[in-house]
């Protein structure tokens, strides 16, 4: 898998007599995760199949949709360290995955991220009963216990983005200080929450169906706001 086409093509082939397919993509903050998933579905829309809407056969739905708001990460004392694995709604994630596998409902709305503001946003993503593939992405579809544990059975393939970590954290660095943050403040945030999130996520790197390496990830595109 050397090219974004040799990707889309097996992302394609997940799809089968017309059953819909979720695929995951994985890996730590900053590696890239959100440009694949983007760039993987805009190539696919090119070309839908027979019958299908080109804007509607293939839908992003993103993980970070299901971050706890920070009004409840406050009341239970997490906000510091927001990313984590326990300051997502995991439970909600895996059941929308499950809802999303069952293909029995004509339109479902998904939540979203404002990066902007920092919050997830509920129903903002809406998924058409025409979506035959379902790229998702985010940092923990692959841990193997507490509720993320439920995410992985609903995904037909799981890939793993691996970017080493100078490129990674120059990334995470650039984009906490592009949303806000002091140069000193966004290191010190990188270093403290995000990269023992990334050790965790590496863990489960071995559960992947597919690695895709430094050398794709950057051909693909090196955005300053990969996911």
């Amino acid at each position: 898998m050397t090219t974004l086409q040799d990707l889309a093509a097996r992302a394609r082939s997940l799809v089968r007599d017309g059953h819909r397919a979720l695929l995951g993509i994985a890996g730590g903050p900053g590696a890239g995760k959100t440009t694949l998933a983007e760039d993987l579905v805009r190539l696919l829309r090119q070309t839908p199949p027979d019958g299908l809407p080109r804007q509607e056969w293939v839908a992003h739905v993103p993980m970070d949709g299901f971050h706890l708001a920070d009004v409840e990460l406050d009341r239970l004392g997490r906000r510091d360290r927001k990313g984590a694995p326990d300051t997502f709604d995991a439970a909600g994630y895996a059941a929308l995955l499950r809802r999303l596998r069952e293909d029995e409902d004509d339109v479902i709305y998904a939540p979203a991220f404002e990066r902007d503001l920092e919050q997830p946003i509920a129903g903002s993503v809406p998924v058409s009963r025409n979506a035959r593939l379902i790229v998702t992405e985010g940092n923990y579809l692959l841990l193997d216990h507490g509720d993320w544990a439920r995410v992985r059975p609903w995904l037909d393939e799981v890939w793993y983005c691996e970017l080493g970590p100078g490129e990674r954290v120059r990334r995470l660095v650039s984009r906490h200080e592009r949303f806000g943050k002091g140069h000193d403040e966004a290191v010190a945030w990188v270093m403290r929450i995000d990269q023992p999130n990334a050790d965790l996520i590496a863990e489960t790197r071995s559960r992947a169906d597919l690695v895709i390496p430094e050398s794709v990830l950057l051909s693909i595109g090196n955005r300053e706001t990969a996911g």
